[in-house]
């Protein structure tokens, strides 16, 4: 194959391509408020969220996996990580420094792995599909920040977490989007230089022949969603600095969000191909719609229907791929 098919044959190039003209009609339609430094700033911030949910997501659907859950696990680890931190200082939020912080981490952290490594165990143990395992912790997680809040938004975050990895900024560029920045890279790299990506590949594309060649695909799987739910937990923590509330109702589509991004980036709904670098290009096509609809005064309604359609074109594009590989 030359080079030029392989070009053209990579999902990046053109999801980079939609990306580009995107931003290219925006920009030409309201150059002095799209292609702006504030723009592109505020952009990346409300991405990062949703960017390392959808690292983890790309891990569990190259399995063939679904993970209908991280949105639910979000918000449970941000409320489990505001009342720790609440507990910790006596809801003094003025008061309370980088020890709370990192006690408040630790239980997002900690919560969040609950999570996922609950989805992996029954996911690879019992048998039972995944979309119906991560259908129930949805529920299931949801359920438990509401009985732990009481069914409210948990405030007094502590100001040095606000000021600092909410709003705080590095040479201009702000702390949550270094920090999803950090993440990504983690995750590109293992997802394509080290045995544990190899592994996730191979038990996607077929996972009897993974079983055969000594792949040990139930501790694998059980390990995939258990990065999945930590990435949620970090994810939960993250937007309770940047909002400085745990917010029960604000994350209702966040599941559909990150398997949206990493299907619009290439990722295989039916396993076995997929990269991190797409998944940043697919998350970043429904923020510039949204954007881009605001500044151009469109109807925000019609973000979803876009995203949509691009949605299905994308996985069209996929089975279109794999139906003329087959018939190789």
């Amino acid at each position: 194959m030359s080079l030029k098919q392989r070009l053209f044959g990579a999902n990046t190039l053109w999801i980079a391509l939609v990306l580009l003209v995107l931003v290219a009609v925006f920009g030409a339609i309201r150059p002095d408020a799209v292609l702006t430094t504030f723009t592109l700033q505020t952009t990346l911030v409300e991405t990062s969220v949703l960017l390392v949910l959808a690292v983890g997501m790309t891990f569990v659907i190259i399995t063939s996996g679904i993970d209908l859950s991280v949105g639910s696990v979000l918000v449970f680890s941000g409320v489990t990580s505001a009342m720790t931190m609440n507990a910790v200082n006596d809801g003094n939020a003025t008061t309370a420094g980088w020890g709370t912080v990192l006690i408040g981490l630790i239980a997002a952290l900690l919560a969040g792995a609950a999570w996922g490594l609950l989805n992996g165990l029954l996911v690879a143990k019992t048998g039972i599909p995944p979309l119906i395992v991560t259908l129930g912790s949805f529920g299931a997680a949801l359920g438990a920040g509401q009985l732990l809040s009481n069914g409210s938004n948990v405030s007094g975050v502590p100001d040095v977490l606000g000021n600092t990895l909410g709003t705080g900024t590095w040479f201009g560029v702000p702390n949550l989007v270094i920090l999803a920045a950090v993440v990504t890279a983690i995750g590109a790299l293992v997802l394509s230089t080290t045995r544990f990506g190899r592994h996730t590949y191979a038990l996607g594309s077929n996972e009897e022949a993974a079983r055969r060649v000594g792949i040990g695909v139930t501790g694998h799987l059980v390990k995939v969603y258990l990065l999945a739910g930590t990435l949620a937990g970090l994810a939960g923590f993250m937007a309770l600095a940047y909002f400085r509330v745990a917010s029960i109702t604000g994350h209702d589509t966040d599941n559909l969000n990150a398997i949206a991004g990493v299907v619009l980036g290439g990722t295989s709904l039916f396993g076995g191909a997929g990269s991190v670098v797409g998944t940043v290009l697919g998350v970043f096509i429904p923020a510039v719609l949204r954007k881009g609809f605001v500044i151009v005064s469109v109807n925000v309604y019609w973000q979803p229907v876009a995203v949509a359609i691009v949605l299905v074109a994308a996985v069209w594009f996929d089975q279109s791929r794999r139906r003329a590989r087959n018939q190789r």
